[in-house]
């Protein structure tokens, strides 16, 4: 197949690994160009709990083109199920944010491209049952029976504009993430609290959290199941040396102390004091220099401006983290190469340098000029007290 559509219907809310429900695939044997006359389609429902999908890695590994909406997910599934994800992709949401849409979902997609209206009846439904019912046959082959139209129309007007390649290199990064959970040395690093961290306190976040990621997988349930996040922290910044110093601890339950589970949490406390202070920094994009943060808002409100005057789903152009590292002087920041850079990181380069200013209009709006050098001195009354900061 030189290009196919591709979905998954998965659960995930009571397991560490995605649990596959339905694999759906659609072909077409005719044209795909706009207006072309359109050949065959085919539309299948795969059913993993009873066949093996592994014969499904042949076709993600050969040359077609995979069609996919909101892939992130899927790939992850895919990856998990096939062990490969598809050698090609093009994802119809990322492409869509190039024209002008912020993260549409499908429904939104087929209504505004193909005036074809998606029901939502099965959205929420229970993908594991058998036998699945018509109406939830019908909703999962819609999820690609129109992708590939949908892919020859996105393709003919990324290409009309000049940013079908901005396109496909951002889809080809996407296809290239790493997909799983990741190594639980790094785990906490998601925690919402971990840059409150200080000390002695990241080192044992760093082994707890690796501790119940490991733990999770193993009996394959959610990491909050094991040890919720507030756990997690308050152990690190409390640093228990026993059990009773467990139970004192705010998210620590019974469940944590039963059997070795107490043993091995005090354990992995332990080995956290004496983690190297290497593998304690946070990412340069979490430390950015405060002198750089009043221009790290002024440039993502710049950015989201330029994102509604190109119609391009300012996202696409550039998150804050992406902002972050590029101020940090990340390498890899994605402002620093390509396409973004071109666009976006040439520019902000030149206002941190102070080339060029960024100032209100009269609209309300961001204007970008070359700055005049001219700067107004505010005068005011100081402090004059010896003990104030400087």
């Amino acid at each position: 197949m030189p290009i196919y559509a591709v979905d998954t219907e998965f659960h995930r809310e009571r397991t560490y690994y995605p649990k596959l429900a339905l694999v759906q695939l659609a072909w077409t044997a005719g044209p795909l160009a706009p207006g072309g006359a359109p050949g065959e389609h085919h539309i299948v429902l795969v059913d993993p709990l009873a066949v093996d999908l592994a014969p499904l890695a042949t076709v993600l590994d050969g040359p077609g083109l995979a069609v996919m909406h909101a892939a992130s997910q899927d790939l992850e599934v895919l990856q998990r199920a096939c062990g490969t994800v598809p050698s090609r992709l093009f994802d119809t949401q990322v492409a869509a944010g190039f024209l002008g849409f912020s993260t549409p979902s499908l429904a939104v997609l087929a209504d505004r491209a193909l005036d074809v209206h998606l029901p939502k009846t099965s959205r929420l439904t229970d993908w594991l049952q058998r036998p699945l019912r018509a109406d939830q046959r019908r909703y999962a082959a819609d999820d690609v029976a129109y992708l590939l139209e949908l892919t020859a129309m996105l393709q003919a007007e990324l290409a009309a504009c000049g940013r079908l390649s901005w396109a496909e290199a951002e889809c080809e990064e996407l296809r290239r993430r790493q997909w799983g959970p990741g190594p639980p040395e790094a785990a906490w690093l998601r925690l919402r609290d971990s840059r409150s961290l200080r000390g002695r306190a990241r080192g044992i976040a760093r082994s707890v959290a690796a501790w119940r990621e490991r733990r999770a997988a193993s009996v394959d349930q959610p990491v909050r199941f094991v040890l919720p996040d507030l756990a997690v922290v308050a152990i690190a910044n409390a640093a228990p040396r026993s059990l009773d110093d467990l139970r004192g601890i705010r998210g620590v339950d019974h469940r944590n102390l039963r059997g070795r589970l107490g043993e091995e949490l005090l354990a992995a406390v332990e080995d956290g004091r004496s983690v190297p202070d290497q593998h304690l920094r946070l990412a340069p994009r979490d430390d950015l220099d405060r002198r750089l943060r009043p221009a790290l808002a002024l440039l993502a409100a710049w950015v989201n401006q330029l994102g509604r005057e190109l119609r391009i789903d300012p996202a696409l152009l550039g998150t804050r983290g992406d902002l972050t590292a590029f101020l940090a002087g990340d390498p890899e920041a994605r402002l620093a190469r390509g396409w973004r850079q071109e666009l976006v990181g040439r520019l902000a380069r030149r206002v941190v340098d102070g080339e060029l200013a960024l100032a209100f209009d009269r609209t309300g709006g961001l204007v970008l000029e070359r700055r005049s050098g001219d700067a107004v001195a505010v005068d005011l009354p100081r402090p004059t007290a010896a003990w104030l900061g400087d």
